[in-house]
């Protein structure tokens, strides 16, 4: 099919946007770069034009605070770009499970007018894929009334159910830049730990979900001698591939889509990107898919490894806020433990360094801080893992939670927690059952 008719530039398809507009941009490494430039430009001309974002992975801020009676940020999942917009209420944010976005989409309950998306140019049979990030993507340029694709041959061809048709796309933006870069970072002495307690866990033929951060990457690194593993999961980067070209990461003993990496967007280097280009083995799939607590318990000994801020001493666990300050958001943690809990011989770890700010806060707390949100419940939370070993809370009572976290807890704090915990009356007399 005949698409270069339509094609315009950057400056022409900012000028499709009007007051008013809800506009879905796509994020993650897959911020359509030249379209956020050439709107950024015409602010002036703009009033109350809602962004609906995740991730935001871009070269530079392009909303600051000056634009905020023009432009007005949703973000679905804080980034740093937005958090003190966020914070200071010149943005807004919308908290929500990963997995559930689509259906905001889809329900009318946010009605998108216009997606801007990023695709790879379209194959012979006119399909361009999501490439980096299909998760969310997909659902907004399928119910968005308008569909403006920056198109990039830096953007990997990916698999699975990762596709949209030219004839769903109503402007092409062609573009030519490599896309931005999220490169691996070495783990800290404490984040090792805490990811070599997790590996020991682990057995083998698991199937793997990692959260953002170093320690999922560490837990990849201690896993070199386990065998058949597998993933489904929300996000992957590098350490994914470095496993499977080791032999490690086989999806062979997968129970749903054996053979294939699941995923829902990719975050990496350029190696990576080119490496997920065509690749057979490598499936992106929306979140509304990858993301179902019900898809993800159908993976035998499914592992979820999530990360946290803080965790009180009945187990809530708190991940996307520092008391009444946003942080980031819920993404796919709640999914991912649910799912995995419901998986045969599944899995699911909160992991966290014991202190912060150079051991002067315990991070295994009395009680979250006032205003904090609950990310994961106290009943939903399984094993939670700090340097200083994993506590298995499930089917546990408050009193047993309360020794279980206390003896991770960082050595300086075990004392004012057993302390506290007494005053709560959270525990008592130890007695023997008959």
């Amino acid at each position: 099919m005949n698409w270069q008719h339509r094609r315009i530039t950057a400056e022409d398809a900012a000028q499709k946007v009007n007051s008013g507009n809800r506009v879905f941009l796509t994020g993650n490494c897959s911020t359509p770069q030249h379209f956020v430039s050439a709107l950024r430009e015409r602010y002036h001309d703009l009033q109350a034009v809602e962004l609906v974002q995740l991730l935001d992975l871009g070269a530079g801020d392009y909303i600051t605070a000056d634009m905020a009676d023009h432009f007005r940020i949703n973000s679905l999942f804080i980034s740093s770009k937005v958090r003190k917009l966020v914070n200071d209420g010149l943005a807004d944010f919308t908290p929500c499970f990963l997995g559930e976005i689509p259906l905001l989409f889809r329900s009318g309950r946010l009605v998108l007018d216009v997606a801007v998306i990023h695709v790879s140019p379209p194959d012979e049979h006119g399909y361009c894929s999501f490439g980096v990030e299909c998760g969310v993507t997909k659902s907004a340029a399928e119910t968005a009334g308008l569909v403006i694709a920056e198109v990039n041959p830096y953007m990997p061809r990916t698999l699975g159910d990762s596709f949209i048709h030219v004839s769903q796309i109503d402007y092409f933006i062609e573009v030519n830049y490599k896309l931005p870069e999220v490169l691996p970072e070495p783990a800290s002495p404490i984040q090792d730990r805490i990811a070599q307690h997790i590996a020991e866990l682990v057995p083998d033929a698991a199937t793997l979900q990692m959260g953002i951060g170093g320690i999922p990457d560490a837990v990849l690194r201690r896993l070199t001698n386990h065998k058949n593993l597998g993933i489904h999961t929300e996000l992957f980067s590098d350490g994914v591939m470095d496993m499977i070209e080791r032999g490690v990461i086989t999806n062979a003993a997968k129970t749903l889509h054996p053979g294939k990496v699941v995923a829902g967007f990719v975050l990496g280097s350029q190696k990576l990107y080119e490496y997920i280009d065509d690749n057979p083995v490598i499936e992106l799939h929306p979140t509304e898919y990858v993301n179902d607590p019900y898809i993800i318990a159908k993976n035998d000994r499914m592992i979820s490894i999530n990360s946290a801020l803080e965790v009180d001493l009945t187990g809530q666990v708190c991940a996307d806020s520092i008391g009444p300050k946003f942080f980031s958001g819920v993404g796919g943690q709640v999914d991912f433990v649910r799912g995995a809990c419901r998986s045969k011989g599944g899995m699911s770890f909160i992991a966290l360094p014991s202190t912060a700010k150079g051991d002067t806060i315990s991070r295994i707390v009395p009680q979250l801080k006032p205003g904090s949100g609950v990310t994961t419940s106290r009943n939903d939370v399984r094993f939670v893992a700090t340097e200083y070993g994993v506590a298995d809370l499930y089917g546990r009572t408050i009193s047993e939670r309360v020794h279980a976290l206390v003896s991770i807890a960082h050595p300086k704090f075990r004392d004012s927690l057993m302390e506290y915990a007494r005053e709560q009356n959270y525990v008592g007399r130890v007695f023997a059952l008959s």
